[in-house]
């Protein structure tokens, strides 16, 4: 296809069974290292148990011709149905291998028998702690193409929501890199219509598969999903004088920077759960299953049935705990500000999931990071806001849709409400450590506080 043109080494192979090691001789282990389209790269490794990840990660570079700063772009990972892991560069993934039925009986609640089962690959994946803003600076088309088809492969499986209307543009990108310029004589809604999923999310494609979808064949025209990714698809950009290497690398940097706008690009995903509102007369409520997905930026909690935000926050938005009040619940506390019928109060979110810990852990790093880069993320040409003043809440950029999938759902959590040193609304209030905003530079901004107690306001 036009949209495959990775350069492929001839020790690059197209498929494999998911295994990661495999023995070639008495001191020689081969390793198989998978691209998120499942394309294989083949190390053969000498003393294999003491390789670090850095000296693989060097093989693959080697590997797939990339330049020098792919070593910062990507990372290795870890991965199984059951668990990813981002590997350090001191880690050493054969050891790690070995350890991994104890890291799923740490990390998941998952039965003994399907542990035993799960067996991770090692992958080549972006790298959790590589900025946003340094992808604009790439020019290496295979680095471009490798990040390319990791946020396709995000978006398509539903790990990034996205409006339908910016799903069929980033669709139409893909149809263009695979297909290559639109041809109207042989690009019609019934030719997308066989290959719908390659183009758009998974769950936008299955809606079409009810009632609704036996309706439209009776009439003439066809699913609404493949008439906006046609019209997409014809509204392209082409520059006929530009070759068509140029041209794929104009559209990988497209996508690229269309998945940017998502908060949640370049996040880590972990899997947990979140009490219901209670609801019936009997109150009823129950657990939802959500992602939390963790980046340099912030905390997102993703309902994992519907594929939209619930809650969205910065750091500078949150406090946050992990706690384990007892063998079987782990919890990740989120504080941040809110109402309840008129009266600020601090809201606190608990996040059910024995990956809690590893949730706390990423936060506590992902600000260590940003505190450490500081001095060359702020703008010196913005001047800091009033210390006292606390910003006002800012729209989502470039997004001023009201049921977009990227706005929070306060209303579909269900938290706890206190007001600090006060009458509380509720009075129950985890174990606080010490405030994340006490390490805060002076002149970061925050808008976070906690909500103290008035004189006047009602007992709960």
């Amino acid at each position: 296809m036009e949209g495959d043109r990775l350069t492929v080494p001839p020790n690059l192979e197209d498929r494999s069974q998911r295994s990661s090691i495999s023995s070639t001789g008495p001191r020689t282990l081969d390793v198989l290292v998978y691209l998120i389209n499942d394309a294989v790269v083949r190390l053969t490794v000498d003393n294999l148990p003491s390789a670090t990840v850095l000296e693989l990660h060097r093989l693959i570079r080697d590997a797939l011709r990339l330049p020098e700063y792919a070593l910062e772009v990507f990372s290795l990972w870890l991965v199984s149905p059951l668990l990813e892991v981002q590997l350090k560069p001191k880690h050493q993934p054969y050891k790690v291998c070995r350890q991994w039925h104890d890291l799923l009986f740490r990390f998941t609640s998952c039965s003994e028998d399907e542990i035993f089962e799960d067996e991770p690959s090692l992958q080549l994946r972006r790298n959790v702690f590589f900025p946003k803003r340094k992808e604009l600076q790439i020019q290496d088309e295979g680095v471009l193409q490798l990040l390319y088809e990791e946020a396709k492969y995000n978006i398509l499986e539903g790990r990034y929501p996205c409006d339908p209307a910016d799903c069929e543009m980033l669709g139409a990108l893909v149809c263009r890199l695979n297909l290559g310029p639109y041809d109207p004589g042989q690009h019609t809604a019934c030719f997308l219509k066989e290959k719908l999923d390659s183009f758009l999310p998974s769950h936008l494609c299955r809606r079409g598969h009810g009632l609704f979808s036996a309706l439209w064949k009776r009439g003439t025209r066809p699913p609404a999903y493949e008439q906006g990714l046609l019209h997409a698809y014809q509204m392209v950009p082409e520059d006929g004088a530009c070759e068509e290497n140029a041209a794929l690398h104009r559209h990988y940097r497209a996508y690229l920077q269309k998945c940017h706008e998502l908060p949640y690009y370049g996040c880590a995903f972990f899997s947990g759960e979140i009490d219901k509102p209670s609801q019936g007369f009997l109150h009823r409520g129950g657990r939802k299953a959500v992602s939390v997905a963790i980046s340099l930026e912030g905390v997102y909690i993703i309902d994992s049935k519907e594929k939209h935000v619930l809650l969205g926050l910065h750091f500078q938005e949150l406090s946050w705990d992990h706690t384990f009040p007892s063998e079987e619940e782990h919890i990740l506390w989120l504080e941040f500000d809110g109402e309840s019928e008129g009266t600020a109060v601090n809201k606190l979110l608990k996040v059910y999931s024995k990956q809690a810990e590893l949730m706390s852990g990423l936060i506590e790093y992902c600000i260590e990071l940003n505190a450490a880069a500081e001095g060359d993320l702020i703008d010196s040409s913005t001047p800091p806001p009033e210390p006292q003043s606390p910003p006002a809440r800012r729209p989502h950029p470039k997004l001023q849709r009201q049921n977009s999938v990227l706005c929070s759902r306060i209303q579909h959590l269900s938290t706890i409400d206190y007001v600090d040193d006060g009458k509380e609304i509720r009075r129950v209030k985890p174990r606080r450590t010490v405030s994340f905003f006490g390490r805060q530079l002076s002149n970061t901004a925050t808008s976070y506080s906690a909500v103290r107690g008035a004189e006047n306001l009602e007992q709960g």
